[in-house]
């Protein structure tokens, strides 16, 4: 069974806040990757505010019929914009106000005391935990000990090999990570900088349940539309394109 898909929609909120208007508006995108068949919409709420608004997640919840994964920092304030909300899920992400994008994953070991009481606090009002965490035996060993429900495995090494090179390396790095994870009872996700061209060998992993992708749909979408790029997607992860 192929993985489900999650629609990350910053982009088209990083295009509207360029001009400091209303358009694009990211919640029309939103729904027009779910009329196209996406399982879920993720969006990150970063600390500066450089794309998602907090607006923005209070009308998705309204008009969403799909799960909404909300990525943020691990920080109190973070979490003061995100419980109101109630999304699905919290992916909790590192942040920094340099970063052109999340790279690295989540160093759980070295957090893990903040970890813990957020993921508690987070589960304690009903809403669903992910870590963004490399793909390493002890990043998915510590996940676990800290309670978390999922893991994201950062596949940004492996969408980083140039085009022609062997991946088989950081391939098996992923097949490991997501294998643990599940034999330790956690939800398998993945994501970052997966595109039509590499994403296949990513959803072969029987163990990885859900694909977040957001900037290669979005890409496409400006030549194509939206729900063309998501069908698009869709039957990359199919084995179909």
């Amino acid at each position: 069974m192929s993985p489900r898909l999650g629609v990350n929609i910053d982009h088209v909120a990083t295009l509207r806040q360029a001009r400091g208007g209303r358009e694009p508006e990211p919640v029309a995108a939103a729904l027009a990757a779910q009329s196209a068949g996406a399982h879920g919409i993720t969006v990150h709420l970063r600390a500066d505010r450089r794309h998602i608004q907090d607006r923005d997640l209070r009308v998705l919840k309204e008009v969403l019929s799909l799960p909404l994964n909300v990525e943020c920092a691990a920080t109190p304030e973070a979490l003061e914009s995100i419980i109101g909300p109630k999304p699905y899920m919290v992916t909790l992400v590192p942040e920094t106000r340099e970063e052109l994008t999340t790279t690295g994953g989540l160093d759980a070991i070295f957090l893990q005391a903040p970890l813990r009481q957020i993921i508690r606090e987070l589960r304690a009002t009903d809403i669903r935990v992910s870590l963004f965490i490399d793909p390493s035996r002890e990043q998915v060993m510590m996940a676990a000990k800290l309670e978390a429900d999922a893991v994201e495995l950062n596949t940004g090494v492996y969408s980083d090999i140039p085009f022609g090179s062997d991946p088989s390396l950081e391939l098996g790095r992923l097949r490991d990570a997501a294998k643990r994870a599940a034999n330790l009872g956690l939800r398998v996700l993945a994501g970052h900088g997966l595109n039509l061209r590499n994403v296949e060998s990513i959803a072969a992993i029987p163990e990885i349940e859900e694909l977040n992708i957001g900037h290669s749909i979005v890409a496409r979408a400006m030549f194509v539309g939206m729900e063309r790029a998501v069908r698009e997607m869709l039957a990359a992860i199919e084995g179909v394109a």
